[in-house]
C-alpha cells in the first residue's frame, strides 16, 4: 500500500525523480528556505491565536481582522487538526501503521451539519490549487458523519485573498476522482520503479544533484 498526502502527491506530480530521490530514497534533502520558515511561523502564530487566544506578534497583527472574521462562524473550532484515513477510507489515528492518506486542517469549525475549512497560505495567490481543500473535505466527511455541507477556502494572508469552494456529502465520489489519475501514476511508478525527471525552470533550485537537469536555472526545456 502506498501512503500519501496532498503535499507528497503534488511533489510527485511536479517531478517524479525528485520525489523518489528525496522522499523515498532520502539521498538528498530539500533546503529550508526563508519563505518556508516564514510560512511555518505564521501557521504557528495563527494556531496559537485560534486555539488559545495568544496575541499575535506585531508583525502578524495585520492578519487578525481576516482571522477574526472567520471566527465569527458559530461552532466548535479545531486548530491544526490531524486526520488520516485507511485504504478503505475509514478514519484512523494520524500515526496508525495502516494509514493510507493523511493531512492537517489549519482551521476547522463544526456547526451541526455544516463545517468550515480554512487553509492558510503565505505565498502568492496567482495560482491557487483547491485540491487540498477537496482532500480535507473528504477527511472531514469521514470523521464527522453528521456533516453534510462544507464551506472551504484558501486564505492567502499576505494579500487578503480568499478562494472559496463548497462541497456536499454526495460529492464524495467526484472529489475522490480528483486524485485518481495522479494516484494511478504514483502507483505505476512504484510498480515499475520508473521515476522520470520533469524538467522545469525551477531545476536550478532542486537538491537532486545526480539529475541531468540539475542546476539549469530559469531555462525552458
Amino acid at each position: 500500500m502506498i501512503k500519501w498526502s496532498f503535499s507528497g502527491l503534488k511533489e510527485y506530480v511536479n517531478c517524479p525523480k525528485q520525489y523518489h530521490e528525496v522522499k523515498i530514497l532520502q539521498n538528498f534533502t530539500k533546503k529550508v528556505t526563508e519563505q518556508m520558515l516564514y510560512g511555518t511561523e505564521v501557521h504557528k502564530a495563527l494556531e496559537d491565536y485560534v486555539r488559545d487566544g495568544t496575541p499575535l506578534a506585531k508583525n502578524y497583527e495585520q492578519f487578525q481582522p481576516m482571522i477574526d472574521a472567520i471566527l465569527e462562524a458559530p461552532g466548535t473550532r479545531y486548530a491544526e487538526l490531524k486526520m488520516a484515513l485507511t485504504a478503505e477510507k475509514q478514519p484512523c489515528a494520524f500515526d496508525a501503521p495502516d494509514y493510507w492518506v493523511r493531512g492537517i486542517v489549519d482551521l476547522l469549525i463544526i456547526n451541526g451539519d455544516t463545517a468550515y475549512i480554512v487553509d492558510y497560505k503565505t505565498g502568492s495567490a496567482k495560482y491557487p490549487d483547491p485540491k487540498q481543500l477537496k482532500l480535507m473535505a473528504l477527511m472531514v466527511f469521514a470523521f464527522y458523519p453528521e456533516v453534510q455541507f462544507i464551506k472551504a477556502g484558501l486564505l492567502f494572508v499576505m494579500y487578503g485573498v480568499f478562494i472559496d469552494e463548497q462541497y456536499h456529502r454526495h460529492d464524495q465520489d467526484k472529489l475522490w476522482n480528483t486524485f485518481a489519475t495522479d494516484l494511478a501514476r504514483l502507483h505505476n511508478s512504484h510498480e515499475a520503479n520508473v521515476w522520470p525527471a520533469n524538467p522545469t525552470p525551477l531545476c536550478g533550485w532542486c537538491p537532486v544533484q545526480n539529475c541531468e537537469f540539475h542546476g539549469r536555472r530559469g531555462r525552458r526545456f
